[in-house]
């Protein structure tokens, strides 16, 4: 039982590092590149637009959906590296 217990929060520990490190990702592009570096993101240009514009309106969005789909895959190879796959 003790080891059940342990494999549980080694688990939840890894199931933790993994949201916060998305989350750390998440917050570096829509504060850090939307509102932060936004004077030195808009010296360059994407698809016509300013970049710190793009990324404070589309570019967080966008890389939010690309981490949901990563933290999805990341969980699947959790899941089977502790055997608690559906």
């Amino acid at each position: 039982m003790k080891q059940n217990t342990n494999t549980a929060e080694q688990y939840w520990r890894r199931n933790l590092q993994i949201i916060f490190s998305y989350l750390t990702v998440w917050f570096m592009v829509s504060f850090g590149c939307g509102i932060v570096f936004v004077d030195e993101l808009n010296q360059f240009s994407l698809f016509g637009f300013k970049l710190g514009y793009w990324f404070a309106n589309q570019g967080s969005v966008f890389v939010f959906s690309v981490l949901t789909i990563a933290y999805a895959v990341r969980m699947n190879r959790l899941d089977n590296e502790f055997d608690v796959n559906e």
